[in-house]
């Protein structure tokens, strides 16, 4: 499962609208950012260990009007990683992380939807 790219325009069809039908985890990231590159074929791959009926992965890039939404959420540095479910936010991590604690932090925040 690829990440599906959102921006300040589609944030709230593709993250907040698509968090009460299914998991949404959103990762803020930017292009300078060294954790970043080091986490993004990590989630990417543990993603797609994931049923999308039930999660859905999606990525913005922190730079120019995409920022408001990094201060809408109070991030501090990048990545910053929140998921979303019916409209909220219920957990986050921030910099880059082993496979087994991204796989653990989808498998906590889906059987919140239970």
């Amino acid at each position: 499962m690829a990440a599906l790219e959102v921006n300040i325009d589609t944030f709230d069809e593709l993250v907040i609208q698509e968090s009460h039908q299914r998991l949404v985890v959103l990762d803020i990231s930017a292009e300078w950012c060294g954790p970043c590159k080091i986490l993004e074929p990590i989630i990417t791959s543990v993603a797609t260990e994931f049923d999308q009926s039930e999660f859905v992965l999606t990525k913005i890039e922190a730079e120019d009007e995409n920022m408001k939404i990094a201060g809408r959420y109070g991030v501090r540095g990048f990545p910053t990683v929140i998921a979303f479910i019916d409209g909220q936010e219920v957990d986050r991590f921030h910099s880059a992380q082993t496979p087994d604690f991204v796989r653990d932090f989808i498998d906590n925040n889906l059987a919140k939807l239970s």
